[in-house]
């Protein structure tokens, strides 16, 4: 199996990428000679950790039968001072809510997708360490 992208160059600093059908803008800020019409490359690679293993949490947790009423991934990644600027870490907390959600459903579900399914953290995980929280919201 193969996935295959294309970025294509608009002006300046900006590109239109198409994934899946979907188009994706990347441009750089206005100080490093973009004109900030998208979001940067380095955050993307948070937002596909956020949505790969979110979207394994869910799926999980719903085979599971937990009442989620709402679950929140949020990344934060550690970059270097030097170039090549690239992460050195990476934190990922999920926020679950839902009355009578079993925790330890949640924390299977979590490292099921750190350990098994998420493609994305696999890769990652390869080059830094990714370090994962749970919070409750009751």
């Amino acid at each position: 199996m193969k996935e295959t992208v294309k970025a294509r160059w608009l002006n300046d600093l900006a590109f239109e990428a198409e994934v899946d059908g979907h188009k994706v803008y990347m441009d750089s800020s206005l100080e490093h000679g973009g004109k900030n019409t998208g979001p940067r490359p380095k955050p993307l690679m948070m937002v596909a950790l956020a949505g790969c293993t979110g979207m394994d949490v869910a799926a999980i947790l719903k085979k599971m039968r937990e009442n989620v009423e709402e679950l929140t991934v949020e990344v934060k990644g550690d970059v270097t001072e030097e170039h090549p600027k690239r992460f050195e870490s990476m934190k990922v907390i999920f926020r679950v809510k839902g009355k009578g959600v079993n925790r330890k459903n949640v924390e299977k579900a979590v490292n099921l997708s750190k350990t098994k399914y998420c493609g994305i953290s696999a890769n990652y995980s390869e080059a830094f360490p990714i370090n994962h929280e749970i919070i409750f919201d009751e």
